[in-house]
């Protein structure tokens, strides 16, 4: 019994939507191997790099997708004229009702094309609080951070664009610069001050003898003289740790010098005694 001819065409179809279907995983699987390899082995300024390698990634993965829905639909022999007119008039109602939605797809394409900063950076970000985490994704609607407590934040790529972030692993290399603030007693012997200061940070691991640390004599301040012990770490991540090894180095040195850390101080003078006249009997 032969197989009639609408029954023929559909198993064609269905056939050669499967093969479309998988060609457009095998394309996206192959592009995205393409673009990781050129980005590795791309230079600084060139086109496709570590930090935009998620734009070209998900770009060509919408192409291929769109390409794949067309032959698609060509399988079938549907008519793509009338398609395409209604994509676009139901087009403008999705803009006015998915606002949010496409200025988080914008910010994320110009995100990733300017790149202020890339996946592994440390940022901060300026949203009243300080959020700080290191960057996990940089996606198309949203980028992910991991916070210093193992939290991974979602925050949607509009905020992103339109708030300051600082991130403390951009400049001309990744290490990061803390700052060991101490105040010492009046009459202290500053440069005893400054020389267990540098001992403190020469005898640390984790502080980097390029740039070497300084200290800074800052301020005459209400109770103290202030000074700043600068140091670098080779790592953001390593602020927290580095910072409690120091301050308690400091103490103890301190302690063993001599050297008094102050605090606030104040005196109560009396000038006179309230008088017991008004006393009644």
């Amino acid at each position: 019994m032969g197989v009639s001819k609408g029954v023929r065409g559909t198993l064609v179809s269905i056939v050669l939507s499967v093969l479309i279907f998988l060609w457009m995983l095998f394309a996206m699987r192959v592009s995205k191997l393409l673009l990781s390899a050129a980005s590795q082995r791309g230079k600084p300024n060139a086109l496709v790099r570590p930090q935009t390698l998620p734009l070209f990634v998900n770009l060509v993965a919408i192409a291929v997708f769109v390409l794949a829905v067309y032959f698609i639909f060509q399988s079938w022999h549907v008519d793509m004229t009338a398609w395409l007119a209604s994509a676009g008039i139901a087009g403008i109602a999705i803009g006015f009702a998915a606002k949010d939605t496409l200025a988080n797809l914008f910010s994320g394409v110009f995100i990733m094309a300017d790149s202020p900063y890339k996946i592994g950076d440390y940022v901060v970000l300026d949203d009243g609080v300080g959020l700080r985490g290191k960057v996990t994704h940089i996606g198309i609607r949203s980028t992910r951070l991991l916070t210093r407590d193992d939290v991974e934040v979602t925050i949607p790529n509009s905020i992103m664009g339109n708030s300051k972030v600082v991130n403390e692993s951009g400049g001309p290399h990744q290490k990061f610069r803390i700052r060991v603030a101490v105040g010492v007693a009046y009459g202290s012997d500053i440069d005893q001050v400054r020389d267990v200061l540098m001992s403190v940070a020469e005898s640390s691991d984790a502080v980097c003898g390029d740039p070497e640390p300084r200290v800074r004599f800052r301020a005459f301040g209400a109770s103290s003289l202030d000074f700043d012990l600068l140091c670098w770490v080779e790592n953001p991540e390593l602020r927290g740790r580095v910072l409690d090894a120091l301050n308690t180095a400091v103490y103890k040195s301190f302690q063993e010098e001599g050297i008094e850390i102050p605090y606030a101080k104040q005196d109560l003078y009396i000038k006179e005694l309230p008088s017991s006249s008004g006393e009644t009997g």
